[in-house]
């Protein structure tokens, strides 16, 4: 008997390498920010800066984007955004000033992989899945954060050997060349593929996937502020972005150039961390459709706080023991706390709400990467080094790993009797 793919498939496939190319266009700045202060003379408070408007125009965006995939198509939407990142990218070659990154790199970029952020990962999900929607989330996951990680140490090699400027062309291009993609086999939804989603039509109430309009979108972030569970996912989450984005991935390399690591090993640390993340996520994500989403949430914000808190020690010019151990936990536990925050958002907002509810919570994700980031930069130009930004951090995920326990207490089935109320 010949067995047909699924048409869901080749959709989670090309949104898997979109995911991937989306976080590996926003990796760049991290590891030009020695090569830029030094051709420019910018302070690291500047380069950092940039980061941290990168951060909150991408955060931002992501709420708006359900609501333009649902008006425009994700189709449209998806290659208008790749096309804002290649003119982004594009520009920052004839760059000679400051405001230039910020725009080029920050507004720019971050609006076109806002539209390319975890929220257009949910709204496939969501839509194209009805069985093993947790494994596809957790997929997707790995997919946006290793693929940031992962280019890393491609783009330091290009930019150490080819200079800043042919590592901005070469994403510029690879930005480009995901375009097709979307013209050869992606699809808006089953229906438009004349199939259903992968394990059947749902049980769960039929609607639109968001609001068609920034007004309704704003609507449903004021009308999820009033629920105790938004606070406290859009809190957890916040400190997410903290340790993840905005510290690890945006200083992690400068960090670890400060204590003598070559620029290209600390670049490989961090694809390691890729490597381990999507190994975690995935795992996440199959965990998520068999375990008590909270407990894994507790679970991961407690052990990544305790792990922040040995890496003032464990960075060296070399690599050692303990320094490896860092990276395969924090690997592990990366991003693994998507799948059960995307999961807790349909269960205490409902299936047709939770994009735009998650889009909210996911730019409190960024507003805190951007704070942790430009944070850092201060911290490290004002103290000379990174010792206290560590330490914030790893307060702060156990400040959250005992926060959303209340979501023990809270009953979700409030959100999903308003989920008809998404405004059109």
């Amino acid at each position: 008997m010949k067995l047909r793919l699924h048409r869901a498939w080749i959709v989670g496939a090309i949104t898997f390498v979109t995911l991937i190319a989306a976080a590996a266009f926003r990796s760049t700045t991290s590891i030009m920010f020695v090569p830029l202060e030094q051709e420019f003379g910018w302070t690291r408070s500047l380069t950092s800066s940039a980061v941290a408007v990168n951060l909150v125009v991408y955060g931002l965006t992501a709420p708006f984007a359900a609501t333009l995939m649902e008006r425009f198509t994700v189709r449209k939407v998806a290659i208008s955004a790749l096309g804002l990142i290649v003119l982004g990218t594009g520009l920052t070659v004839f760059m000679t000033e400051g405001w230039q990154l910020i725009l080029y790199w920050g507004v720019f970029v971050g609006l076109g992989t806002g539209c390319l952020a975890l929220v257009f990962a949910s709204l496939v999900a969501n839509r194209w899945f009805t069985k093993r929607r947790g494994l596809v989330t957790g997929i997707f996951s790995a997919a946006y954060a290793t693929g940031q990680l992962i280019f890393l140490p491609l783009l330091s090699t290009v930019v150490m050997t080819g200079g800043w400027r042919f590592s901005s062309i070469v994403v510029a291009a690879f930005a480009a060349a995901i375009i097709p993609l979307f013209f050869l086999g992606f699809k808006n939804s089953p229906a438009e593929a004349n199939t259903l989603p992968y394990g059947g039509l749902s049980s769960e109430p039929a609607g639109k996937a968001a609001p068609r309009t920034a007004a309704a979108t704003i609507g449903v972030l004021f009308e999820s502020m009033r629920q105790p569970a938004f606070w406290v996912l859009a809190g957890t989450f916040f400190v997410c972005g903290w340790t993840t984005n905005g510290l690890i991935g945006a200083h992690f390399i400068p960090a670890a150039h400060d204590h003598g690591m070559p620029m290209g090993t600390a670049a490989g640390l961090l694809a390691l961390v890729g490597v381990f993340d999507f190994v975690g996520t995935i795992l996440s994500g199959w965990l998520t459709d068999k375990v008590d989403p909270v407990w894994l949430l507790m679970f991961y914000y407690g052990l990544r706080g305790l792990a922040l808190f040995t890496v003032p020690f464990v960075l060296g010019p070399t690599v050692e023991l303990p320094l490896m151990f860092f990276v395969v936990f924090y690997g592990l536990d990366w991003i693994a706390t998507v799948p059960p925050t995307i999961e807790l958002c349909r269960k205490y907002f409902g299936i047709n709400r939770s994009p735009t509810v998650y889009g909210w919570v996911f730019a409190a994700h960024m507003v805190g990467a951007a704070i942790a980031a430009a944070f850092a930069g201060v911290i490290r130009e004002v103290q000379g080094s990174y010792f206290i930004a560590w330490i914030t951090a790893a307060v702060l995920c156990l400040i959250a790993a005992g926060s959303v326990l209340i979501l023990r207490r809270i009953e979700p089935n409030l959100a999903i009797a308003t989920d008809r109320k998404v405004a059109s």
